[in-house]
């Protein structure tokens, strides 16, 4: 039977418990202490696509493990069926802004710094055939990306910081959504292919966080995620071609 959000719900996961009420919360942190470790390794090594990957290999194994030993973990995640208008809504309008934010801010405020913007040429999403990436891989990273770095780290962080179940906001949550945020924008990959524009992703990440902790609606932030890309990729595959 379906949990519901509430004083009483504590669901029965077996005799393995940690303080928030989830088995393998824990496993969140793995891929939090991956991320901060790769910053400290030789710059040879960064470039590892195996050293790259690890950190999202954590967590994919993490939620697998995770989704397997705990009840309803959809609804956990922020996948309730009844959620996806709502999701949609919220998605579209924060997606938007975000993107012509991003855009705004890499088209006009990075050049004015002294920034480069040209190697966004040879990203590998940018070699990527525009009929792939409108909007289907888009989508794709999207869905992947909210389910590792929303739905399970920062979900798993909250539930460990603020017990299950979680209240919509206070100290822990904010911690939880400051990390995730953090975990995020300095992730291998997106600090290898984005260089000094991934820090864009620190207030993505804060504002998709904030939405799931508010919302508990993983459908928002996927929207909002695939929107915002699709905004900044159309315009700047136009501005820089």
């Amino acid at each position: 039977m379906p949990i519901q959000p509430g004083p009483s719900s504590q669901p029965t996961v077996g005799r393995l418990q940690d303080s928030a009420g989830e088995r393998f919360a824990w496993l969140a942190l793995p891929p939090l202490l991956s991320t901060g470790l790769y910053h400290a390794l030789p710059l040879h090594l960064q470039h590892d696509l195996t050293i790259q990957f690890l950190p999202q290999a954590l967590s994919s194994l993490g939620l697998i493990i995770w989704a397997g030993h705990n009840e309803a973990p959809g609804l956990r995640l922020g996948l309730a069926p009844g959620q996806i208008g709502q999701g949609f809504r919220w998605g579209l309008v924060t997606g938007l802004l975000l993107g012509w934010l991003n855009v705004s801010v890499i088209l006009y405020l990075v050049p004015l710094l002294g920034g480069d913007i040209a190697f966004l040429r040879q990203t590998p999403h940018a070699q990527i055939p525009t009929i792939l990436m409108l909007p289907w891989f888009i989508l794709f990273i999207a869905v992947l990306v909210e389910l590792l770095f929303r739905g399970f780290l920062l979900g798993r962080l909250l539930a460990l910081l603020s017990g299950w179940p979680q209240p919509s906001w206070g100290p822990g949550a904010a911690l939880a959504v400051g990390l995730s945020a953090l975990v995020f924008s300095f992730d291998p990959f997106m600090v290898i292919t984005f260089k000094h524009l991934h820090w864009i992703a620190v207030w993505d990440g804060l504002v998709w966080g904030i939405i799931w902790v508010r919302l508990r609606n993983l459908y928002a932030t996927i929207v909002a995620h695939a929107i915002e890309v699709i905004v900044m990729y159309s315009i700047l595959k136009i501005v820089l071609t």
